[in-house]
């Protein structure tokens, strides 16, 4: 989940505007989509790598991770490699 806003320049250079705050609520919806966009993987006629359970329970436990909502979102998990 990104909440920096970076402005791109014609000549190549990118630039941070600034960083927004996020709310509970859109760190709650980017994970369930980040979730559901990884169940396929967790089928159970598939063994899941521990990769990939570990960054489904990272994704799980951000609320609880985390006090305040951009916290959660400037340490999103990284998606696994297939």
């Amino acid at each position: 989940m990104h909440r920096v806003i970076t402005e791109h320049f014609a000549d190549g250079r990118d630039d941070l505007v600034h960083s927004r705050d996020v709310t509970w609520l859109e760190v709650r919806a980017h994970r369930d989509a980040a979730l559901a966009a990884s169940d396929w993987r967790a089928v159970k006629d598939r063994v899941l790598p521990n990769a990939w359970k570990e960054f489904r329970d990272l994704l799980r436990t951000l609320p609880q991770r985390f006090d305040d909502p951009n916290d959660a979102a400037d340490n999103w998990p990284v998606m696994p490699d297939e």
